[in-house]
């Protein structure tokens, strides 16, 4: 059955356009032009996908996505608008949007990104399984392959992982940029005495602090404007499996209160109700943030951070496991060949000497999509220097890049930070600009993304 979307958008030739390209891609469209027609379309037909025009006759796009995520949660959301404003921006990731884009539409790279979003929406028709399914009746289905890898550090991580998966404990994965940390928790999971239970995953880094505590712990009917339903938060969804909170250093600290409560006490509250209701749930959680430093801010809860940190699991950065470099790359082209129909063998020489030089800063998420991207564009049986992108090739023949004029050659912030800017630019030209696709890249949040830009004043 094709998967359906919704296009709202005021502008009828766009509209028409944009919905005819949908079409010829299979994928079954329903077109309106203003939000009210929107909302009464949600109330015949849940679209997997809604793509939304930011200026809209009656209410704006923004206003609009904050109805469709309490009416509609687990379709995915695409804003569409002319005028490319990084707060409009971050105001849409924080409500829920899966990527923000900006007219004139290149139709070849929405369409990535629609697919993109719909991948999304269907892992979280998954991930939040009904009632039927939290209640334990059902296992969630891995076909994950897990790799372990063949050095001293990796193996010492596995082991860590296998004795504290069968225990109670909470867990705090600490990392960098795409280390895998959400592999490590359905890992835990999977080998815990919950497995056949639910597993279930939120990204604190998306919520913003008006919906956070809705999504952790549901809300009740009339709690706020919008709330025209019940909802089930993530802890009942998650009851008596686990929950994966990611990027939990983002939490607002408001919520990090409720959460201290949940975990101490095994109750949550709805929002709006007065009823306390009972959870079993396991805790793991995982950021890339220097939590030190969030707590010496008065950004993030002590006494919270002890109540997770009951095991604290840390994982290897790439560049120092290069040693299994080649088993997640035969995976990762295994992965590729299998997506895009294709038979590459394998990586020439050339090829394999850039990686095992390459510091990779985004881990085991930037090689994956290295070797996606250039299974995607090989014709041959073996992937070239060609198929790769020249920044690999050139960083690994140079030296470390030294740090701006301005540093003084200690200042180790002002050093990071030109890394950092570095990194950032360099994976947004490789990835043309797509911002998901960067924020995927470098395994953070899009909010943070934004930021990130504003902050280092990159133009995207």
């Amino acid at each position: 059955m094709p998967q359906t979307i919704l296009v709202v958008d005021d502008d009828p030739s766009f509209n028409n356009m944009l919905s005819a390209f949908l079409k010829r891609n299979n994928f079954q469209v329903n077109s309106v032009f203003s939000s009210t027609s929107a909302l009464a379309s949600l109330s015949e037909q849940t679209p997997d996908l809604v793509l939304t025009d930011f200026k809209l006759p009656d209410m704006d796009g923004l206003e609009l996505m904050r109805e469709i995520k309490d009416r509609a949660p687990n379709a995915s959301m695409i804003l569409m608008t002319n005028y490319s404003d990084v707060r409009t921006a971050v105001k849409s990731i924080q409500l829920g949007a899966f990527e923000f884009v900006t007219k004139p539409v290149n139709p070849d790279e929405l369409l990535l990104t629609v697919n993109a979003a719909l991948k999304q929406s269907t892992k979280r028709d998954i991930n939040q399984p009904s009632e039927a399914k939290s209640s334990g009746k059902q296992k969630a289905v891995s076909d994950r392959k897990y790799i372990v890898g063949k050095g001293a550090k990796a193996r010492q991580t596995w082991e860590h992982i296998q004795l504290v998966a069968p225990t109670k404990m909470g867990v705090l994965i600490l990392g960098e940029s795409g280390t895998g940390k959400e592999y490590a928790a359905k890992m835990i999971h999977e080998s815990s005495k919950r497995s056949n239970e639910a597993f279930a995953a939120v990204d604190c880094g998306a919520l913003s602090k008006e919906l956070a505590a809705s999504e952790l712990f549901g809300h009740v009917k009339g709690a706020f404007t919008g709330a025209l339903t019940d909802k089930k938060g993530q802890f009942e969804l998650a009851n008596g499996g686990t929950l994966f909170l990611d990027e939990v250093g983002n939490l607002p600290y408001e919520v990090q209160v409720q959460l201290l409560r949940a975990l101490q006490e095994k109750k949550i509250r709805k929002v709006g109700s007065e009823k306390d209701i009972d959870v079993n749930v396991r805790i793991i959680a995982a950021t890339n943030e220097r939590m030190a430093e969030a707590i010496d801010e008065q950004q993030f809860r002590l006494d919270l951070y002890h109540r997770l940190n009951e095991f604290e699991l840390k994982l290897i950065p790439l560049r120092e496991r290069i040693g299994d470099l080649d088993e997640y790359l035969t995976h990762f082209l295994e992965e590729a060949n299998t997506e895009l129909e294709k038979t590459i063998k394998g990586v020439s020489p050339e090829v394999n000497a850039v990686f095992q030089q390459y510091s990779w800063p985004g881990n085991l998420r930037e090689l994956r999509n290295v070797v996606r991207r250039a299974a995607l564009l090989c014709q041959e049986e073996e992937i070239g220097l060609a198929h790769i992108p020249s920044t690999l090739v050139e960083e690994s023949r140079s030296e470390e890049p030294e740090a701006s004029a301005s540093t003084n050659g200690y200042d180790l912030k002002n050093m990071q930070e030109h890394r950092e800017k570095e990194t950032i630019e360099r994976v947004l030209m490789e990835v043309r600009y797509n911002k998901t696709k960067a924020a995927e890249l470098l395994n953070i949040d899009r909010t943070t993304l934004y930021n990130k830009l504003a902050k280092y004043n990159i133009k995207a």
